[in-house]
Parts: structure tokens; sequence; C-alpha cells
């Protein structure tokens, strides 16, 4: 609103859900919840102020939430390093900014589950001080200057689907997280890491986890399909991406995630 009106903005966010209270980004979406489109903002908010108290307070899912939005900082921003892509502002990625989505990973896995199990407790801890500092500024600093790729463009893929309408932005991210360390053949213990974070914190893992109770080609497909519109950003990937790439990355992700259930 700030932005259509020309006046300037303060950010006061109550919950720690996403990473957008310090981006210089909305992001659009239709009335029936489909992403539509990005908004692209001349500037990042004047200020942000977080009450970690008043954060504490809000129900854990939106916490835990926030965390799996943060979980893909890190490895969207390496793909876009390898590729040499652009960030979200247009520049090209220092290492101030990997450093910034490193430490986000970082914090994610050292106090993740600390903080989700204070919250629940109705306590406001060091760990939770950490994790709103990782969901709000690490991950929006680290996404916006590191840039998007894969893991953000499966969760718009994931919005044309009427059974995942049920989840927050950053659960569908967190399995988009696993579709790209897929996509990337990652390691099994570099896929575990993210995937134990994701089952401590109750995150999901399988398409069942996403509402996907049974699985049916042509829909998977069409999430493959709005993955891959021109202009998305798993085309940051270093390397070449097509719909039948991520349809078998989406489907060999569940596969995996079911081994740990």
């Amino acid at each position: 609103m700030a932005y259509y009106e020309n006046i300037p903005v303060v950010i006061v966010p109550t919950i720690a859900s996403t990473d957008a209270p310090c981006s210089a980004l909305s992001v659009i979406y239709t009335d029936e919840g489909v992403f539509s489109e990005y908004l692209m903002l001349p500037k990042n908010p004047e200020v942000v102020i977080v009450d970690t108290e008043i954060v504490a307070k809000a129900p854990a899912r939106l916490l835990v939430a926030g965390i799996g939005d943060a979980l893909a900082t890190y490895f969207e921003a390496e793909a876009c390093l390898k590729s040499n892509a652009c960030n979200m502002a247009g520049g090209k990625i220092t290492k101030a900014a990997m450093a910034l989505a490193s430490l986000c990973y970082e914090t994610l896995l050292e106090d993740g589950l600390k903080a989700k199990l204070a919250v629940e407790s109705g306590v406001c801890t060091t760990a939770v001080e950490n994790i709103i500092e990782a969901n709000t500024y690490l991950s929006g600093i680290g996404f916006e200057s590191g840039g998007l790729a894969a893991a953000h463009a499966i969760h718009n893929g994931f919005t044309v689907l009427e059974q995942c309408h049920h989840l927050y932005h950053g659960e569908k991210v967190a399995f988009g997280t696993i579709v790209q360390l897929v996509l990337e053949n990652r390691t099994m213990e570099e896929i575990e890491e993210v995937i134990t974070l994701c089952l401590n914190l109750q995150l999901p893992i399988t398409l069942e986890d996403m509402g996907i109770i049974e699985i049916k080609e042509e829909e998977i497909k069409s999430v493959a399909k709005a993955t891959c519109l021109e202009g998305e950003t798993i085309y940051n990937m270093p390397f070449e991406i097509n719909e039948d790439m991520v349809y078998a990355a989406i489907l060999s992700a569940d596969a995996i995630g079911r081994l740990y259930k």
C-alpha cells in the first residue's frame, strides 16, 4: 500500500513466519491463493521493528513456518552464486550476502528446535531471539542479496493445487528446499540434515505432509509446469531445467521423505 501511495513505510511484524519484512519485494497471489507475480519495490522499508516478546507469544507453527522459509536461503543463494545469476536487487552476489545466508542456515540448525520448544512453553529464550533474527533479518537480507532459485519456484508451483492451500508459505518452501537438493543431486548426508530438521519441527517432507494424499500424475505435472513458467527463479539454477526434471525431483523427494516416516 505504501508503494502505491508513494509514502514511507515502517514494518512492525507480530509473527516471524516469513522473511518478507526486511525485503523490497511483495508477492501477489490471486484470490484463490495461487501465486501471481513478484512485485519488485523500489526500496526497502524505512524501518523494521520486531518485539520478540510479542512474536514469541504467537503460535509455534508460525515461527516454524518462518524456519521453513529461511531454510531455503542458503541453498538458493549458493545456486545463484554457482550460476552467476543476479540477486533479487538486480546485482551480483557478494561475500557478505553468502555469509548472511550461511549464518542463517547455521542458526536454524543450532537453535530451530530449541526455539520451537520454548515458544510452545510460552517463553522467549536466546534461541527464540536468534531464530526470529534468522527468519526475519538473515533470511530477508540473505535471499534478497543472494537470490532465489528452485525452492521458491517449487513453492509457487504447489500453489496451483487446492490441497496445499492450508499450508503456510514456509511450510511449502521447506519441501521445495528438499526438492531442490534432489535436483542438485546433493549427498544423502546433506539431504538428511535438512530432513532431520524438518522432522524435528514437523515441517513437510513428503507429498502426504503437503496435503496430497493421492498422488496423481497430472497434478504433479501441473506443479512442475507452474514451477517452470517463464521468468521463474528456478532458471537461476546452475544447469538446464525442464518440467520433466522437476516432476522427477518432486517424486524422488517424496520417496526419500517416506524413508524417514
